[in-house]
């Protein structure tokens, strides 16, 4: 078994206005989705952890020397569509199967039941918070 690590940015696939534009029912019909798919996979034991971010808008970066204060500032400022929205970090058979994942992530309906086709971004873990692969 192999860990990947799914990226999802803010970038709205191909749909341009953000999701707080959008109807009530297209949200609704867009986090369903997101919730079968999420429930199918932790049951097949492929989902091994999610993480919705916060608004970008919330995070701080921090630096420091290990000898000063570090300093904290808000931010970062990049484009949208260029901040980490969330991932998923799975345990699968091989990288197909990831891909198969990713591209079922990237079909999240937007207005309308259209697929977002969102980008995500597939990476293989090469080791855990042990170092280990």
């Amino acid at each position: 078994m192999a860990k990947f690590i799914l990226l999802v940015n803010h970038d709205g696939g191909v749909f341009e206005e953000p999701m707080d534009t959008w109807q009530p029912g297209d949200i609704t019909a867009h986090f369903d989705y997101y919730a079968l798919l999420t429930k199918e996979l932790t049951e097949s034991g492929e989902l091994v952890q999610f993480m919705a971010l916060a608004d970008p808008r919330q995070a701080r970066t921090v630096r420091a020397d290990g000898v000063a204060p570090p300093v904290v500032t808000d931010g970062p400022f990049a484009e949208s569509k260029e901040v980490l929205a969330g991932f998923n970090v799975f345990e699968v058979e091989s990288e197909e199967r990831a891909l198969e994942i990713a591209a079922r992530i990237s079909a999240v309906p937007g207005p309308g039941g259209v697929p977002t086709q969102q980008p995500v971004e597939v990476r293989r873990v090469t080791a855990d918070e042990h170092g280990e692969l």
